[in-house]
């Protein structure tokens, strides 16, 4: 009888074992294609038409899915990579990179990544989504949120949000910190236009 009750007890633990794994081996891990993925970014003065925009590097990421749908990720940018595109002359436009790397903005020899981990995800319906992310740039974290779409035949997210710039101490000809006198102040507002690729 013993015997019988230990055999029954074991089979019990196997069955909650193998439940227990299968479970966790619902989360996959899906890396990115950082060749196909991009960041455009965009920059506008505060009181003039016109300003920059230009692109910027992930250096690696991936997404956390379960159960068929994501549900987290981490994605790390590379700050050296940053580039403007929106000047014919190679000087001016070498130029405003330097200076977007320098102390003024992103000061990447300080801060050579930037990282956006997503924290949760609510989904609309199968395709579009809002989600939340601690995004983190010259070591300053905080949160964030934005609307997202996904084509799962082209194995691709997309977004486009804006941040306030000044919450990460970057302050460079803010109208906020400067005064609204100054000429050249530009917009607190910078935007972003992602693609994340498989």
């Amino acid at each position: 009888m013993k015997k019988r009750t230990l055999l029954i007890v074991l089979a019990i633990y196997s069955v909650l074992s193998y439940a227990q794994t299968s479970s966790n081996s619902s989360e996959e891990l899906l890396r990115i294609n950082t060749s196909k993925s991009e960041i455009k970014w965009s920059g506008e003065y505060a009181f003039y038409y016109g300003g920059h925009d230009g692109v910027i590097n992930f250096k690696e990421g991936y997404f956390l899915k379960n159960n068929g749908v994501i549900s987290g990720g981490e994605f790390i940018i590379d700050m050296n990579s940053i580039k403007s595109q929106d000047m014919d002359n190679e000087e001016s436009r070498e130029g405003l990179d330097e200076h977007l790397k320098d102390e003024d903005f992103f000061a990447i020899k300080k801060f050579p990544t930037a990282k956006l981990v997503i924290t949760s995800v609510s989904y609309h319906n199968d395709t579009h989504m809002k989600i939340y992310a601690d995004l983190t740039i010259k070591d300053v974290t905080l949160p964030i949120n934005f609307q997202a779409e996904v084509d799962y035949q082209k194995e691709e997210l997309t977004t486009r949000f804006k941040i306030d710039r000044t919450l990460w101490g970057i302050t460079y000809n803010s109208k906020e910190i400067e005064g609204k006198l100054k000429d050249g102040l530009i917009s607190d507002a910078i935007g972003f236009e992602v693609k994340l690729r498989l």
